[in-house]
C-alpha cells in the first residue's frame, strides 16, 4: 500500500475514535508497525493528528463515534476487480423467488450490478446497496432498522427486537476483515452482534472476501468455519488455505475475472 493511501486510511481512523492505537493501525493498512510509527510522526509534524503514547488522535476530537475498520470510500478502491468477479459468482447461487440477505460491505455491494434482471426478496443492512436496487432492479427491498453509520455506509441496531428476526433467508452474504482457521474475524463489537442476529436468519452462509482476507487478522472472531456453507475468492489463495476450508468442508468457490476487469486491474496498479 502506497503512503498516501495509509496517510489516508490513518487519518479516516483518528477522526472515527478518540485514539487509534499503532496495532489498529497496522490492521487496518496491513502494514508494519515501524511504517506505521513513522507514518504517525510524519502526520503529527504536519499537524494533521497528534501523536499520543501507543497510538494518534484527532486534532479535532470526533463529534460521532464510529466504527472501527477502513471507511466504504477506501475500501471500495481496493481489489475492485477481483471484488467484482467474486460478486458475479454469488449472484450466480441465487434463484429467483428465493429470500436473501445481502450483509453491508464493498464486495457484497458489487452484487447489485448482476441483481438487476433479478426477482427476489433481498434484505439488507447497507443504504448503497438497498439505493442502487430500488434505483436498478425490481427486487423486493427490506432494510433493517438503526442508526446510518456513515462511514461505513451500514445501519446498525442494538436492539434484539429489530425486524431483523422477522425475516427468513435461503442464503445471506457476507464480506469478513478476515478469515483464518478459527473462522470469520470483524474489528467491531457492534458489527459482530448485528451480523450474528442476521447470520441466524438464513439457512447458508456464503462469504465473499478476496483473497487477501486469508492473510488478515482481528481480535475478534465472528464464528467458526463449520457454520460457512461457501467461500467465494479471486485465484490469488494459496494452497494452504484452499486446503483449510476442505478440512473444514466448506465449499470453495474460485471466481476468474473477465477481460474488463483484467483491464481495470492493470490501471488501477
Amino acid at each position: 500500500m502506497h503512503e498516501k493511501e495509509r496517510h489516508r486510511i490513518i487519518l479516516s481512523a483518528v477522526q472515527e475514535k478518540p485514539v487509534v492505537t499503532v496495532q489498529e493501525m497496522v490492521e487496518l493498512t496491513d502494514s508494519s508497525e515501524a511504517t506505521i510509527r513513522r507514518d504517525i510522526a510524519a502526520l503529527h509534524v504536519q499537524k494533521r493528528l497528534r501523536r499520543v503514547r501507543g497510538g494518534a488522535e484527532a486534532i479535532s476530537p470526533p463529534q460521532f463515534i464510529g466504527l472501527a475498520g477502513r471507511p466504504f470510500s477506501v475500501n471500495e478502491t481496493l481489489n475492485a476487480a477481483q471484488k467484482r468477479a467474486i460478486a458475479r459468482e454469488a449472484v450466480n447461487l441465487c434463484k429467483d423467488g428465493e429470500p436473501i440477505i445481502i450483509n453491508g460491505g464493498t464486495t457484497t455491494f458489487q452484487m447489485v450490478h448482476f441483481l438487476t434482471g433479478r426477482r427476489m426478496p433481498i434484505f439488507t443492512n447497507s443504504f448503497p446497496i438497498a439505493e442502487h436496487l430500488l434505483k436498478h432492479s425490481k427486487n423486493t427491498v427490506m432494510l433493517s432498522g438503526g442508526t446510518i453509520y456513515r462511514e461505513q455506509n451500514i445501519i446498525l441496531s442494538p436492539f434484539d427486537n429489530d425486524v431483523t428476526r422477522n425475516f427468513y433467508a435461503r442464503r445471506m452474504f457476507m464480506g469478513a476483515q478476515g478469515l483464518g482457521p478459527l473462522g470469520l474475524m470483524e474489528g467491531d463489537p457492534l458489527l459482530i452482534q448485528a451480523e450474528q442476529k442476521l447470520i441466524d436468519q438464513a439457512d447458508e452462509l456464503v462469504v465473499l472476501v478476496d483473497s487477501s482476507k486469508f492473510r488478515m487478522r482481528s481480535s475478534l472472531i465472528l464464528c467458526g468455519l463449520s457454520r460457512i456453507a461457501t467461500v467465494i475468492t479471486d485465484d490469488g489463495i494459496e494452497d494452504r488455505e484452499a486446503k483449510m476450508l476442505e478440512t473444514a468442508g466448506v465449499a470453495l468457490v474460485v471466481a476468474r475475472k473477465q477481460s474488463s476487469e483484467k483491464e481495470e486491474s492493470s490501471l488501477q496498479a
